[in-house]
């Protein structure tokens, strides 16, 4: 499958020390071989994958292409996006 970063995941990417962006590249290339993960509530079209207690990050599948669209350093930036959608 191929992964492609939105433009906002690289720029939330590049605000990462090196250990935390290793981390989300990781678990990009493991979501990349092994979709899908955690689907999001309330009928949104994206999957979540958790990659440390804090850390999330937001991905959508279509065809043969895995986009992911959200890296979040902490669970308070991700829950601030995830209610914008109620």
């Amino acid at each position: 499958m191929k992964l492609e970063f939105s433009e906002k995941a690289e720029k939330e990417l590049d605000a990462m020390d090196k250990t935390l962006r290793r981390l989300f590249v990781k678990h990009a290339e493991k979501v990349s071989n092994m979709p899908p993960g955690r689907h999001l509530r309330f009928g949104l079209p994206f999957n979540v994958e958790e990659v440390t207690r804090q850390n999330r990050m937001v991905y959508h599948i279509e065809k043969e292409i895995c986009s992911i669209l959200h890296c979040f350093k902490n669970h308070k930036e991700y829950e601030r996006w995830f209610k914008s959608f109620k």
